[in-house]
């Protein structure tokens, strides 16, 4: 448990970056939402940091870390590339797809961070066109 808070906080950092340059704050490993920045409705956190991994062979040795609970497709790209393990900051905000994780073996903790908690919130009362105009509905 204590290594994955370390790995969240981690995230959150990535996150905070990206809220920072006007994006949502849902973080994976190196790569946050990059959706309004690039004007890329697939460039969600868990598809950006897949895709600056490159090309790579360990994938079913990774984690992958979200700040969020990740989308049906996010969740999609992790089973996809067999990534065996997914720590998950918090899933109040939104619940993802954490059932086909779980139905495909997948290891998932979801540690119900507060802080992860309170920055997507804050993000949802403040954006609401930004998170509506994906999984927010």
């Amino acid at each position: 448990m204590k290594d994955d808070r370390a790995l969240l906080q981690e995230a959150l950092q990535e996150a905070k970056l990206g809220l920072r340059e006007g994006g949502l704050p849902i973080i994976v490993a190196r790569g946050h939402n990059l959706r309004v920045q690039s004007g890329d409705p697939t460039a969600h956190a868990e598809t950006v940091c897949i895709r600056n991994a490159g090309r790579r062979r360990d994938w079913h040795e990774l984690t992958m870390v979200s700040t969020l609970s990740p989308c049906i497709m996010c969740t999609g790209t992790a089973l996809l590339y067999r990534i065996p393990s997914v720590i998950v900051g918090e899933n109040r905000n939104f619940l993802g797809a954490e059932d086909l994780f779980r139905s495909r073996g997948v290891e998932l903790v979801v540690l119900d961070d507060p802080e992860c908690i309170e920055i997507m919130a804050e993000f949802v009362r403040q954006h609401p066109d930004l998170w509506n105009e994906d999984i927010g509905l």
